[in-house]
């Protein structure tokens, strides 16, 4: 048979691959729970005030993994998985490659190895995941902690943005496999204010409103496959709008 008869002429709409990072309380883990038919996987508390589905709290790798495998084999009616979160997955990923390693912590194993096979269990993970987004039709939820990093780039002088807290050899592996990378902020607004003898002191005024950033700027890491907003609502109605099978569902296009 040639391979041109094997070539695919339709579009194919898989599950999305999603990362939502953020300051601590600020809605991520609702957002999670907004999706459709969503269980979550933890990996550290603080679900408890959020009506959800759940598993125990996971305490190693293998106990994540063990649940990866009940979602795949086992029947249910999930259609969004979220972890949450990643960054506490990466602890637990880190324990394991100190356990299989046995080395008492990461540092051990020197110039950066460990961590290098902490990407390695990283990459066996997400397997994990595409298995349950492109056989089980499951989306992915990666909900993440933010920090502030120093950003070396090659136009301009070093300065400071936000970023998932993940391990800088982890974090590029998982963006590039997600289809959004999203920050969690609250919508900000400046102003200037006579400060006194010709001088004027910008401030900061906040509304409350809590909004997802869509893409890349200075202040913050983000990136999308959708052409969305550069900013939207956070919450998973305003996201949802979005994605591919609903704007199908309203121009009226076969897929």
């Amino acid at each position: 048979m040639s391979l041109l008869n094997e070539i695919e002429k339709v579009k194919k709409i898989l599950p999305r691959r999603i990362m939502i990072y953020g300051t601590h309380g600020i809605g991520k883990s609702t957002f999670g729970a907004m999706a459709p038919a969503p269980i979550f996987i933890q990996t550290e508390e603080g679900l408890g005030d959020i009506e959800c589905h759940k598993f125990p709290l996971s305490e190693t790798y293998e106990d994540v993994q063990n649940k990866l495998s009940a979602l795949y084999a086992e029947t249910h009616e999930y259609k969004t998985l979220v972890i949450d979160s990643a960054d506490w997955l990466e602890t637990l990923i880190w324990a394991e490659v100190c356990r299989r390693g046995s080395q008492e912590n990461i540092e051990e194993f020197g110039y950066g190895k460990g961590y290098m096979l902490a990407v390695d269990l990283w990459r066996e993970f997400l397997e994990g995941l595409n298995a349950l987004r492109s056989q089980r039709g499951m989306t992915v939820i990666l909900v993440a902690h933010a920090k502030v990093e120093n950003f070396k780039s090659p136009d301009s002088e070093p300065y400071d943005r936000y970023s998932p807290r993940l391990d800088k050899r982890a974090s590029p592996v998982l963006q590039e496999w997600c289809d959004e990378v999203m920050f969690a902020s609250y919508k900000v607004f400046t102003k200037q204010i006579d400060g006194g003898f010709n001088k004027k002191i910008t401030q900061g005024i906040g509304t409350g409103e809590r909004v997802l950033r869509t893409t890349e700027r200075p202040s913050h890491l983000a990136k999308n496959r959708l052409n969305l907003p550069e900013e939207i609502p956070l919450n998973w109605e305003a996201y949802s709008q979005h994605l591919p099978q609903n704007q199908t569902e309203k121009t009226g296009e076969t897929v």
